[in-house]
């Protein structure tokens, strides 16, 4: 399972228009699930993602979580972080989970996020999405849950 997390000062995406999820100050989070991905692989990035240290301290540190700052998030299903790109020039998601699968595991992931903050925007999963957002800083983290996974080994 992979994420790309964004710091924000805001951020929302929209279906057909019509805004579907939103947050303010907080983390936007776009999350590609692959096959063979669990819900284990689900609670680590949440768990990472929300004690995370990003967000800066009276003293301009990155030293707080998006828990300490009491922020939202919103979460974007993105199987494109699952592009196989070593051959050619045209990318392949075959590495990407069933859709049943990918949903069920996108939305567990959201309520282990949502069991954590305030607020959790999210997008509408398999949708033609736009997403707009205010990158703050920028702070642009990539995670992935098996490198994760190797390090509690």
């Amino acid at each position: 399972m992979k994420a790309v997390l964004q710091r924000v000062t805001r951020a929302s995406v929209k279906v057909e228009g019509n805004i579907v999820g939103s947050c303010g100050e907080g983390l936007m989070i776009l999350l590609g699930v692959a096959t063979g991905d669990s819900e284990e692989d689900a609670r680590i990035l949440a768990e990472k993602i929300c004690k995370l240290r990003i967000f800066c301290d009276e003293n301009d540190k990155m030293n707080l979580s998006v828990k300490d700052i009491d922020g939202e998030a919103l979460v974007v299903s993105q199987f494109t972080l699952m592009a196989n790109y070593r051959h050619g020039n045209r990318p392949d998601f075959l590495e990407s989970a069933s859709p049943d699968e990918a949903n069920r595991l996108y939305e567990y992931f959201a309520q282990l996020i949502s069991a954590q903050l305030k607020h959790v925007g999210m997008g509408v999963f398999g949708a033609n999405m736009e997403v707009e957002l205010i990158n703050d800083g920028p702070v642009t983290i990539v995670m992935d849950s098996e490198v994760l996974k190797k390090k509690k080994a």
